[in-house]
């Protein structure tokens, strides 16, 4: 089977959490895993000079969860954000970029859902219970899930064959509006965003973002999800 080349950041731990006076990349294994699962072959990315030519081997981009954007506006000393090193952003931005111009299908998941709505003109909410005091609390055990609503002519409901999912909630950073080139297609039951997709064009690219973590659910609209992206980056395959 072929098995299309799907590029995945890495995660810089530039302050020590891992080892003091240390600088580490990292990720959670799920994500490879979801991909292994559907078929497709991961490319972890480090930091690193020339994304544009990282992308030009690849067939597909999975921007993955991550820390957390700054944020403007009141934002209480509890919220606790833990801030994305900059240098981490300027990567996984121009990554994004760099797929966007070559037309590669992209998938975000949570912080990779919120960057590809910023770098189309969207605003994050970077603190829910401080600047929607209408949501519920989407930080979540691993073991619980909250309803959402899917649009029903969305790509993404055409994936999942649902208007109704249950999903896994673990951030407190929300998209708060898209930018006009997407839009929303999922919310919860307070109105939170919950994923979005380019619109239409007159060529069909395969852009979603989805606010929960179908990596770890391991349940079967998990897998058409990841199977939908990695059959999307098949069809783009240029290197045989």
């Amino acid at each position: 089977m072929n098995r299309p080349r799907i590029g995945i950041p890495l995660t810089l731990d530039d302050r020590g959490r891992w080892r003091e006076g240390r600088s580490y990349h990292y990720i959670d294994r799920s994500y490879a895993d979801a991909v292994d699962r559907a078929g497709g072959a991961s490319l972890q990315l480090p930091i690193q000079v020339e994304p544009e030519t990282l992308v030009a081997h690849l067939d597909g981009l999975l921007l993955p969860g991550g820390d957390d954007f700054p944020g403007e506006g009141e934002i209480p000393d509890d919220a606790c954000l833990d801030l994305v090193s900059p240098e981490q952003l300027a990567f996984d931005e121009a990554l994004f970029e760099a797929a966007r111009l070559r037309g590669l299908p992209i998938f975000g998941i949570c912080y990779g859902m919120q960057l590809m709505a910023r770098a189309r003109g969207g605003v994050l909410a970077a603190h829910l219970a401080s600047q929607i005091p209408d949501a519920h609390q989407h930080r979540l055990p691993p073991d619980q899930r909250h309803e959402i609503s899917i649009e029903a002519t969305s790509r993404l409901a055409t994936i999942l064959g649902s208007q109704i999912e249950r999903v896994n909630s673990l951030h407190h950073q929300a998209v708060r509006s898209v930018g006009a080139k997407h839009r929303v297609v999922a919310t919860s039951t307070d109105g939170v965003i919950e994923a979005i997709e380019l619109l239409p064009g007159p060529t069909p690219l395969w852009e979603i973002g989805v606010q929960w973590h179908p990596e770890k659910m391991l349940d079967h609209s998990s897998d058409r999800l990841f199977r939908a992206f990695v059959d999307a980056c098949r069809k783009s395959n240029t290197h045989g």
